[in-house]
């Protein structure tokens, strides 16, 4: 009981150990694609503002430079003179800078650097002969550079510079961010409410699953999953029903089987007991004792005959059909009518053959041999004396059809739909006296199956019984 009981531990762990693995990776998962789609919203928003911003000052600067170069001499009165007409003042900064960097004009009133050199990063490039720009975002507040270089006939007569900061364009982005963020939030709770409730009612519908399976794996095949809908689980929880279907009806036929089986054993056996006892315990002339010795004699023949059928039986439910070759079916039929037909002279029954030519088949000839015998062997067994049995073999368009008919005693129509099952007999008393263990047409059936046939068995109008049986037609030009 320790032991199931920690089977059943061990289990319950492992499942929801898989469902805790996969709500977690779904909801990382998901968690990650926000954050990159926070992280690129936001980039995109702030290079847009920047591209905006870049813009809007190289504008203003050619709009400058161009003024600038058409001074004869770059100095501060004048310089200053061109940006007072030009200023809109909404620049945080403006500079202008001759070919050494010394400020020729800056807008500052604080820190205003006029007449110093002022190496910024970017009037350095820019006196280079090459325009820079370059944007910041920090603390809600966007702050753009600008440095352009004021150029005539290919030489550098000094730069322009220029600096924004826009709190209002910041604060706009930080808004926007936090309403990003706060929807990502959002969709991650809903996603992780949704993740549970997946990964719950999964789970649930797995150990309804799991529960059957170890109901089954207890001997309960009566077990059947309902689970509604068209996904992976209630395909799965169909198939199961199907096999718990099969495995029961299974179970049942070999429990049936494993009693007649015993049932049959338990005759042959009990009668060489009874006649061994006798033998021992009485004092019996030699005749009698002979007689005793010969009835254990055909007893234990018939226990061997039982069980070689058993035996035929178990190995055509654990194979497959091996050894299969081309055969014409003809040949073996005629083959059978000749063992067979001093039986049918001992009781003065007549045995028609007919045969049709081209009746190729791919099939194993000893299975083919046996389905014959057997069925032309009961038709001489349970016929009358002075009857009559006919095996015919035709050619059809796509099969082979071998009828074996007989004007015997016949089989009832209530009997016919069981004749196949094993042990089953219409007449036990009849049967046994025939030497029939009810195991010969089961085993027809068999092999007819194990070579893609059917069979199929119905009562003559004249009387007696008809069976016929279809293989599939051997087709030489095809295969050629």
């Amino acid at each position: 009981m320790a032991i199931i009981s920690r089977a059943k531990k061990s289990r319950s762990f492992l499942l929801h150990n898989t469902q805790i693995r996969s709500a977690l990776a779904y909801i990382l998962l998901t968690a990650a694609a926000l954050f990159w789609l926070n992280l690129y919203t936001s980039t995109t928003i702030r290079d847009i503002i920047f591209r905006s911003r870049q813009n809007v000052m190289e504008e203003k600067v050619q709009l400058m430079t161009t003024a600038l170069l058409q001074l004869e001499e770059l100095n501060a009165t004048k310089t200053e003179e061109v940006i007072a007409l030009m200023e809109e003042g909404n620049t945080t900064r403006t500079v202008v800078t001759d070919s050494r960097g010394l400020a020729l004009y800056d807008s500052l009133t604080t820190g205003n650097g006029e007449g110093k050199y002022l190496l910024f990063p970017e009037l350095v490039t820019a006196l280079e002969g090459q325009n820079v720009f370059y944007g910041r975002y920090e603390d809600e507040t966007i702050e753009c550079r600008l440095a352009i270089p004021l150029m005539r006939k290919g030489k550098v007569l000094g730069a322009v510079y220029l600096m924004e900061h826009n709190s209002e364009q910041g604060t706009l982005i930080h808004a926007l961010q936090m309403n990003i963020l706060r929807i990502s939030l959002v969709l991650e709770g809903g996603i992780i409410l949704f993740s549970l409730f997946f990964s719950t009612a999964f789970s649930k519908r797995l150990r309804q699953i799991l529960a059957s399976v170890r109901n089954m794996g207890e001997g309960d095949y009566s077990q059947h999953i309902q689970l509604r809908g068209t996904d992976e689980l209630s395909i799965l929880g169909r198939e199961f029903n199907d096999l718990a279907d099969r495995l029961q009806a299974s179970e049942q036929t070999r429990r049936q089987f494993v009693s007649d089986a015993s049932h049959e054993l338990k005759t042959p056996l009990a009668t060489i007991k009874l006649l061994s006892d006798s033998i021992l315990q009485n004092e019996m002339d030699p005749e009698t004792e002979r007689e005793f010795i010969d009835d254990i004699g055909r007893e234990a023949d018939r226990l061997g005959r039982l069980t070689q059928k058993l035996l035929a039986l178990t190995k055509l439910d654990s194979t497959i059909a091996e050894d299969m070759e081309i055969l014409e079916g003809g040949n073996t039929v005629r083959k059978v009518v000749r063992m067979l037909r001093p039986l049918a002279e001992l009781r003065r029954i007549t045995m028609d053959c007919s045969c049709d030519e081209g009746c190729s088949l791919m099939m194993v000839e000893d299975d083919l041999y046996q389905i014959v015998f057997n069925l032309a062997e009961n038709a001489i067994k349970y016929n009358r004396d002075g009857g009559w049995v006919g095996l015919e073999l035709r050619k059809k368009e796509t099969t082979v059809e071998l009828v074996v008919s007989d004007a015997g005693v016949g089989i009832p129509e209530e009997s016919l739909p069981h004749i196949f099952d094993r042990f089953y007999r219409v007449d036990k008393a009849r049967s046994r006296a025939a030497g029939g263990s009810g195991l010969g047409l089961s085993i027809v059936h068999a092999m007819v199956q194990r070579n893609d046939g059917s069979i199929e068995v119905a009562v003559r109008p004249e009387g007696g019984t008809v069976f016929t049986v279809q293989f599939p037609l051997f087709d030489m030009k095809e295969e050629e």
